[in-house]
């Protein structure tokens, strides 16, 4: 037996507190996914959901930073909202927001660049969870050039300049300078509805089977005959569609529109058009 074998099994029977045949078995059945595992435990009613199977850093703070037309934004979590609230982690967020901002979002130069006490980050990381006692994780990063477009952010309800639970940027064309504010409201807009994706083509095909599947099963339990079932199925997918990618979606400020209306009403020489832009919620995922 391999020691990445021993290893995975001593981690899931922390997690589970099941024993070491069951673990074994669910590492063999699931090709020695740990998540996987627990599901195949959970399945077979030998594993209970408990606190330490769920033990996961999914509070914490995004932060954004501009400037120059240029904008970063970085996500660190924790497992409470307490310590989100810490001013030692607000503090260390702070500084990594800026570090994350000069090195254009590149997690692996994050972990490698020293902080303001000449420490390395991922060494700092690791002190701040030994003086917290909390499992402190660095998530996830982007970066937003000033090329091809202006950038625009909003931050819901901020607890501080440029930090919060939800973030989103955008990135236009085509957008002149007297609408300046209209990028803000798209920003705002996209924190609000959650797009997944630019256009219904771009949604992840694996998201558009696996509601079908959800959708197809929910209308075939009520007993409806399949040609039904397909009919209001088609009709369902297409309002999870239009519901979930940013140009059809509703426009919230005017519910009369759609976002993709509002670009076309906005356009002057030339067409307003968005390149790009991202939404953080914490822990979303996680």
């Amino acid at each position: 037996m391999s020691k990445d074998l021993l290893g995975n099994i001593k981690k899931l029977r922390e997690m589970t507190g099941v024993g070491f045949k069951d673990c074994k078995l669910a590492l063999d059945e699931s090709n020695g996914d740990i998540e996987k595992s627990i599901e195949f435990l959970r399945k077979k009613g030998i594993a209970k959901a408990s606190k330490k199977m769920s033990r996961t850093a999914s509070e914490g703070l995004a932060l954004v930073k501009e400037d120059n037309g240029q904008i970063s934004i970085i996500e660190v979590n924790s497992e409470t909202d307490f310590v989100a609230k810490n001013k030692d982690f607000i503090n260390f967020c702070k500084e990594l927001s800026g570090i994350n901002f000069s090195i254009k979002a590149d997690l692996k130069k994050l972990d490698e660049t020293p902080m303001s006490n000449g420490v390395l980050v991922k060494d700092n990381l690791v002190n701040l969870i030994a003086k917290i006692g909390e499992k402190i994780t660095v998530r996830r990063a982007n970066f937003f050039d000033n090329s091809d477009g202006l950038n625009f952010c909003y931050v819901h309800s901020a607890i501080d300049k440029g930090i919060g639970k939800i973030i989103s940027i955008v990135k236009l064309s085509g957008l002149s300078e007297d609408k300046k504010d209209l990028g803000v409201k798209i920003a705002m807009h996209i924190a609000a509805s959650n797009p997944l994706a630019l256009d219904k083509n771009n949604i992840d095909k694996k998201i558009i089977e696996k509601e079908l599947e959800i959708i197809q099963a929910e209308i075939t339990n009520t007993g409806k005959p399949a040609n039904v079932v397909e009919k209001i199925s088609k009709g369902k997918l297409e309002k999870f569609l239009n519901d979930n990618s940013l140009l059809n979606q509703i426009w919230i400020m005017d519910p009369k529109k759609k976002v993709s209306d509002i670009l076309n009403e906005n356009s002057s020489d030339r067409k307003l058009q968005v390149v790009d832009f991202i939404r953080y919620k914490v822990g979303e995922g996680v």
